[in-house]
């Protein structure tokens, strides 16, 4: 059973979004086979401009002929002020349309450039006869796209999330990287909490998943978690990965835990039997539940359904 989201776009796997450049046929042939909630076949930064065009073949090519099991076959385009954006779309959904399951458009700057590809895939989706819609997610990486980002939620219908990408986002707010790192000065707290939070509450707010982007310490495996929980603790539903090794411990983080799953179906059946008497709040082995918390169960059993738990 497909699971909507509050728009009509499907609910999709998004535990872990694994990056993977257009540009390397390898690269993807492992990538299909992973097993991984989510990959993104990028033609924007992991692509040189003399690749953008070729690649749109290697993405074509793979579509077509690789078994990608239940993972998510996502593209990342080139955003819409470059001469690359438009033709990245038309090329993908005129030959392989109906085995793609979204588009990630890169720096969208307000609702303007969302719905620039939003019109263009609804035009393509009526012209081919698709008989599903595409949906779109978006990277959130510079200031005035982080200024924007309540109306670029708002967009479109088709949007189904929103990521926080901290790479360019650091060089558009000018962020420098030795008074908050360095050895003489380190910024207090974490420099990308707010612009994290700004994305995850405008996404929630909307209905759509809020993702965190990547983390380029590859070796460090136990800092790469700790970024993970510190995403799910603010809403948010997954996190990229830039290789494979990071795959595991993103679905792990983002997978609700078993005994979590268990109170959560435990409490909520309490509530709503003593709803149903017209009584309000139980208490059951020691564990408190009302109309609040069962808000905040339900978080977790939607995921559970949606992973199959």
């Amino acid at each position: 059973m497909t699971i909507l989201n509050a728009h009509g776009q499907p609910r999709r796997r998004r535990r872990c979004q694994l990056s993977v450049p257009a540009s390397n046929t390898k690269m993807i042939e492992k990538a299909a086979g992973s097993g991984v909630d989510h990959v993104f076949l990028d033609l924007e930064d992991a692509c040189a401009p003399n690749q953008k065009v070729g690649a749109r073949d290697n993405i074509i090519d793979a579509l077509h002929n690789l078994d990608w099991g239940e993972t998510v076959r996502c593209v990342r385009i080139n955003d819409t002020g470059t001469q690359w954006c438009h033709d990245d779309v038309i090329s993908i959904v005129e030959k392989a349309g109906d085995k793609v399951d979204c588009f990630m458009l890169t720096k969208p700057y307000d609702a303007s450039d969302v719905q620039f590809v939003d019109k263009l895939l609804t035009q393509l989706e009526l012209k081919l006869g698709l008989k599903k819609k595409i949906g779109l997610e978006l990277l959130i990486e510079e200031t005035l796209g982080l200024q924007n980002v309540e109306e670029i939620a708002s967009s479109t219908p088709r949007l189904e999330a929103m990521v926080f990408g901290m790479g360019d986002y650091s060089a558009s707010q000018g962020l420098d990287f030795d008074a908050i790192y360095g050895p003489d000065y380190k910024y207090p707290g974490d420099v990308f909490h707010y612009a994290k939070f700004r994305v995850a509450m405008a996404a929630r707010a909307r209905g759509i998943d809020a993702i965190d982007g990547p983390f380029g310490n590859i070796r460090n495996t136990d800092a790469y978690r700790e970024s993970c929980l510190q995403a799910r603790a603010l809403g948010m539903v997954g996190k990229w990965a830039l290789h494979p090794t990071q795959i595991e411990h993103a679905q792990d983080i983002f997978t609700p835990n078993l005994e979590k799953i268990d109170e959560a179906r435990k409490l909520t059946e309490a509530y709503r039997e003593s709803e149903a008497q017209g009584q309000g709040a139980v208490m059951i082995d020691g564990k408190f539940a009302d109309a609040a918390t069962v808000r905040l169960y339900a978080n977790t059993l939607d995921l559970a359904d949606l992973y199959g738990l």
